[in-house]
C-alpha cells in the first residue's frame, strides 16, 4: 500500500514546512492587528475615532476575521499534518474577502481626494489593502496541508458580504453615511450605478472562491484530517 497516497490523520506530525508556514501566518496575524491597532491609536490621538464608522468598514471586519483565521489556522499549522475542511472552507472565503478589499481599494478608492476628513498614517493603511491580501493569496497558493474542498463550498464565501451589504445599505439609508462612495445612491449613477458595483463586485467574490477552489482540487492535495483508526 502506497503510504504517500494516505490521508493525513489528527495524529500525523507536521513537516518542517508546515510549521514554517505556521510561523508566518502568526507573524501576518500579529501584522495586520497591529494595523488595525495603530489605525484606532491614532485616531483616537487626533478626536477621529468613530467606532461605529470605523468598525462599519468591510475591510476592518474582513481584516480582523483574517486575524482570527490566520492564527488559528497558524496555531494548526504548528501542530497538525493538514488542516480540517471547515477550517479550509473559511480560509477560502476570508481569502476572496482580502483580495476583493486589495483589488477594490486599488481600482476605486486609492486616488479618491480627501473629503476634508482625518488622514491617518499610511502604513497600515498599506498593509491592510496591499500586503496582507497579497501575502494570504500566497499563502492559499503555496502553503501545504490544505483539502480540496467541493464545488458546492463557492457560496459559502457570500454569507458575510451578503450581511454586510444589508447593514451598511440599511444604514446609510437612514444615516446617509455611506461606507464607500459607490454604494451612495446620491452619487452620479443613483441605484442602477450601485447596483451594478454590487453585482460586479459579488461576481469577482465568486470567481475568487471559484478559482480557489479550483486550485485546492488541482493534482494531489492532503485531504481533510481523519480521525485515527481505533486501536
Amino acid at each position: 500500500m502506497n503510504s504517500a497516497a494516505a490521508p493525513a490523520r489528527l495524529d500525523d506530525s507536521p513537516t518542517p514546512l508546515r510549521r514554517f508556514v505556521g510561523v508566518l501566518r502568526i507573524l501576518l496575524a500579529l501584522l495586520v492587528l497591529a494595523a488595525v491597532v495603530t489605525q484606532i491609536t491614532d485616531q483616537i490621538l487626533n478626536d477621529a475615532f468613530d467606532p461605529a464608522a470605523y468598525f462599519g468598514f468591510f475591510t476592518i471586519q474582513s481584516s480582523l476575521m483574517n486575524v482570527v483565521v490566520l492564527f488559528v489556522g497558524g496555531v494548526l499549522a504548528l501542530r497538525v499534518a493538514a488542516e480540517p475542511e471547515l477550517l479550509a472552507r473559511v480560509r477560502m472565503s476570508t481569502l476572496s474577502y482580502a483580495v476583493i478589499t486589495g483589488v477594490v481599494y486599488n481600482l476605486l478608492l486609492r486616488n479618491l481626494p480627501a473629503d476634508g476628513s482625518f488622514v491617518g498614517l499610511d502604513w497600515p493603511n498599506e498593509v491592510l489593502h496591499v500586503w496582507a491580501p497579497a501575502l494570504i493569496l500566497l499563502d492559499w497558493l503555496l502553503a501545504p496541508g490544505r483539502p480540496a474542498l467541493a464545488w458546492k463550498r463557492i457560496w459559502f464565501a457570500l454569507i458575510y458580504p451578503l450581511v454586510w451589504l444589508a447593514y451598511a445599505l440599511l444604514r446609510g439609508t437612514f444615516t446617509d453615511w455611506w461606507t464607500y462612495p459607490f454604494l451612495n445612491p446620491g452619487e452620479p449613477g443613483g441605484w442602477p450605478s450601485v447596483l451594478l458595483y454590487i453585482v460586479v463586485i459579488a461576481g469577482v467574490i465568486i470567481a475568487i472562491s471559484a478559482a480557489a477552489i479550483g486550485l485546492s482540487r488541482l493534482g494531489r492535495r492532503e485531504p481533510a484530517l481523519l480521525e485515527p483508526d481505533p486501536v
